[in-house]
């Protein structure tokens, strides 16, 4: 089993106990100057409860990494305030509650696994979890070889190892699997998944949506600085207002097989409701709709022999395509 301790600090208060994990208001940032600045975080407001694993999604230059060094600390906010358990982000980090794995940083390439891991173990006082993380991370395999003949994947676990070292309450994840091949992702996301049972709170930044999909119970969607969408992931898949049903028409496809079909359904109100961007009919006949009510509407093509149905559910790629190009127009 899996066991963690929990940092305490002796001087923290009663509030500084029960504060959310991660608490962001009113969070800007901006790079350059004149009529160059560039606002790469523009307001943002965010909490997140212990013990949650949020996936943080936007395409390139959406200002994910920038809110997530504010986070940690590594730069200041231009507006607005960040604390985590209560602490500013600097003092959490020093005393051990908050840990990140980073796209930037590197590791000395002349030190083994082992050593890197024992070495940044004693920066935390934390020798006594080495080889607990190690086995943690499946890096007790290759603790001899040397960084320098890791492969981006195993290089990525190491980085992970030492963010566990100081027994974190929040890990924050940028771009985690950057370099893994697919099983390296699996056996990556297994450990986390152990990581967020034993209580831990877990933010990421993934260009990878089936990443958020599987392992994410919130995910927050930044475009433009800005977060567009904040809610359950299983909800904010299904927003988009139902499934895609789509079915090969029966033949000949002409304009009027097609147009008694389409008044078929719409006298039974199947129809009612849809946009023109909902419903498309191509040349050989396959015919695609999003609907809330796709069950009935699929019985009813099948009625009238329509053949090769196909119900599906709304991806988090689509709503995360639709919610960045809505917040970009």
């Amino acid at each position: 089993m899996n066991t963690r301790s929990t940092p305490t600090e002796p001087t923290a208060s009663r509030a500084t106990q029960d504060a959310p994990a991660i608490e962001i208001t009113g969070l800007a940032k901006g790079f350059g100057g004149g009529e160059r600045r560039v606002r790469a975080v523009a307001g943002v407001d965010l909490t997140v409860g212990r013990g949650e694993i949020v996936a943080l999604l936007g395409p390139n230059g959406a200002g994910k990494t920038t809110t997530i060094d504010m986070l940690l600390g590594l730069s200041d906010p231009d507006e607005g305030a960040v604390e985590v358990l209560g602490q500013s982000p600097r003092q959490a980090v020093a005393s051990g509650r908050l840990s990140a794995l980073l796209q930037t940083g590197g590791l000395l390439s002349d030190l083994t696994v082992a050593e890197t891991v024992d070495v940044i173990a004693s920066f935390h006082g934390a020798r006594a979890r080495v080889t607990e993380v190690m086995e943690r991370t499946g890096l007790a395999p290759i603790a001899k070889r040397k960084v320098s003949k890791c492969s981006g994947g195993e290089q990525q676990r190491i980085k992970f190892a030492l963010a566990l070292l100081p027994d974190p309450d929040v890990l924050v994840l940028d771009e985690p699997t950057t370099g893994m091949d697919v099983v390296a992702r699996r056996s990556f996301w297994e450990a986390m998944a152990e990581e967020a049972r034993a209580g831990r709170t877990i933010v990421f930044a993934t260009h990878y949506l089936e990443e958020a999909e599987q392992f994410a119970q919130r995910t927050v969607v930044m475009n433009r600085g800005k977060i567009v969408a904040d809610g359950a992931t299983a909800e904010l898949r299904a927003a988009l207002g139902g499934r895609t049903v789509t079915a090969t028409l029966p033949g000949p496809v002409n304009t009027v097989t097609v147009g008694a079909i389409l008044d078929a359904l719409k006298q039974g109100g199947l129809l009612d409701g849809l946009q023109a961007t909902d419903m498309q009919i191509d040349a050989s006949g396959i015919m695609r709709v999003r609907t809330a009510r796709s069950d009935a509407l699929a019985a009813k093509l099948l009625e009238l022999g329509a053949h090769d149905l196909e119900i599906v559910a709304p991806t988090l790629e689509t709503a995360f395509t639709a919610l960045t190009q809505d917040a970009g127009e």
